[in-house]
């Protein structure tokens, strides 16, 4: 699918699309990685068919939905749910346990920075549900830490904005 199908895409469905597809993103569906969606945002944004501010906070709050979702698996039946996953899929119980006693030795400061680390950032939820870090604390967290993130994607899509659908399409 090229950049300028995508374009069109979310130029018919708008910031509904973004959210929908933002969301699906940080709670790991496959998909369209944010570094694809994201600028999207900040190109709609540029080309006036939403306020940069309301882009950046739609994106936001979709990652934090989507963050919250495996948060919650993690919480409810994340044990159980490594457990069996490990058994089916033994050479990946050492990163699991890696990233389970990262999250319950670096708590808020770890989900924060794994926020900000492709591909450790949406799956980082479901361990710190697992070690049942405190909501509040993984919500402030997340939050800050998704606000970057977007922030630096959507900010580059509204800084060069039509710019960079020529060059790439």
């Amino acid at each position: 699918m090229s950049l300028t199908l995508l374009a069109e895409y979310f130029s018919k469905y708008g910031m509904v699309a973004i959210f929908i597809i933002v969301l699906l993103e940080y709670a790991n569906l496959p998909g369209f990685p944010a570094g694809i969606i994201l600028p999207f945002a900040g190109i709609m944004a540029s080309n006036g068919k939403v306020p940069f501010m309301i882009a950046l906070l739609v994106t936001v709050i979709a990652g934090l939905i989507g963050s919250w979702i495996l948060y919650f698996l993690g919480l409810k039946g994340g044990a159980v749910f490594l457990k069996a996953y490990t058994k089916k899929f033994p050479k990946q119980e050492e990163k699991i346990n890696y990233y389970v006693d990262w999250i319950r030795s670096k708590g808020s400061t770890g989900v924060f920075v794994a926020k900000l680390l492709p591909m450790v950032r949406t799956i980082i939820s479901i361990p710190a549900g697992v070690v049942q870090m405190n909501f509040m604390k993984y919500t402030i967290s997340s939050t800050l830490g998704i606000l970057v993130w977007n922030l630096v994607f959507v900010g580059a899509g509204y800084i060069f904005g039509d710019v960079a659908l020529t060059i790439f399409s």
